[in-house]
């Protein structure tokens, strides 16, 4: 008989796997690499997310990770801006290139690429750009050139979708909020100084995105990764999975090895940085998020608010302008709860400011 699963056991094992209920003192690769890799829409994010699960986290440590090119930011799940190790992006990126692929025939780019021949517009990237790091800007630049008349950042940024580019630091790693005006590229296979890998290994990431996130039902894993029709590949593995259900009926599979969370499992509160995977990871969110909540967390496609988690489940949103941290919960809280969310607001006001002196909690 297949078991039910309660939204109370999937919130606490989602927490327990994406190192909410206990900060870990795993290495920040292996951390990045065990959530499969980290949204990262603008660069200051991801180490928010990390300063949330790894205890002490310094940013120190995330920038020499990308310094020394052992993770990179690049165009990956559901075609946005993701952080993951180099060893698991050269898979990774590959895997999911079909989703990326399908930008390109969106009218932002065949209005802009008519009558381009992409195979060759890549090999004109490739000697534009070689090994070298330049911007979008100047990569377009030399475009124009190179096909007088066209959008040359257009250009760019389909040569980018084609071919696996990665946004080098500065441009990545910990700066001013909000993204770059116009970010640094460079080809992925030689800022890593390894190829990626020939073939799409699906059965790899699906087993990947289970450790991160299962129990998971199909509809999830394509709500994550970006990709469709992965309903055959998931029942082929059916004999090594095992098979759960909500109380709704929606089927969810798991990993052989892996364990549920206990339901009494304590759950701190937990500050998420904005667009993070633990909110995004599902196509059913309500495992951590209400569907009414929901709407205020995703106003449009472009933005996910930074939340806070209160007993596991997001109870509010937060913003930093200049010092000052504002905290809006989405309904009253009790004063144990407000107690408690402001004394991690504390704690991440250094983090966030880097000057917690002159910095200010309010409320709302």
């Amino acid at each position: 008989m297949i078991r039910l699963l309660s939204r109370r056991t999937l919130n606490r094992t989602l927490l327990a796997r994406q190192f909410l209920t206990d900060r870990t003192s795993l290495p920040v690769v292996d951390v990045i690499e065990r959530l499969v890799a980290m949204q990262a829409q603008e660069p200051n994010w991801p180490y928010v997310g990390l300063w949330t699960r790894v205890d002490g986290f310094r940013h120190d440590e995330l920038t020499s990770l990308l310094h020394d090119r052992s993770v990179v930011r690049s165009t990956l799940l559901r075609r946005t801006q993701h952080l993951a190790s180099s060893n698991d992006f050269r898979w990774l990126r590959p895997t999911i290139q079909p989703a990326v692929d399908s930008a390109l025939r969106s009218p932002y780019f065949t209005e802009k690429i008519t009558g381009i021949d992409l195979d060759q517009l890549v090999e004109a990237g490739r000697e534009l750009l070689a090994d070298s790091t330049l911007t979008r800007r100047q990569l377009g630049r030399l475009f124009v050139e190179r096909y007088p008349g066209r959008h040359g950042g257009r250009l760019a940024s389909a040569v980018e979708l084609k071919v696996p580019m990665v946004h080098p630091p500065p441009d990545s790693a910990w700066g001013r909020w909000g993204s770059p005006a116009s970010v640094s590229v460079a080809f992925a296979d030689s800022w890593i100084g390894r190829p990626l890998a020939t073939e799409r290994q699906l059965e790899l990431m699906i087993h990947r995105y289970l450790a991160a996130f299962g129990p998971a039902s199909v509809r999830d894993l394509q709500a994550w990764s970006g990709l469709t029709r992965l309903r055959e590949v998931v029942d082929g593995l059916r004999p090594a999975l095992q098979v759960f259900q909500t109380e709704q009926g929606t089927e969810l599979f798991d990993l052989p090895e892996a364990s549920l969370a206990d339901d009494d499992t304590p759950a701190p509160v937990r500050f998420l940085p904005a667009f993070d995977n633990a909110v995004l990871g599902h196509a059913d969110r309500s495992r951590i998020i209400s569907d009414e909540d929901r709407k205020r967390v995703c106003p449009g496609q472009a933005w996910v608010e930074p939340t806070f988690l209160v007993d596991g489940l997001v109870r509010g949103s937060w913003s930093l302008k200049n010092s000052a941290l504002t905290l809006t919960p989405f309904r009253p809280l009790s004063r144990a709860d407000a107690s408690a969310v402001l004394a991690e607001a504390e704690l991440l006001l250094p983090f966030v400011t880097g000057n917690a002196a002159e910095a200010t909690i309010s409320l709302d």
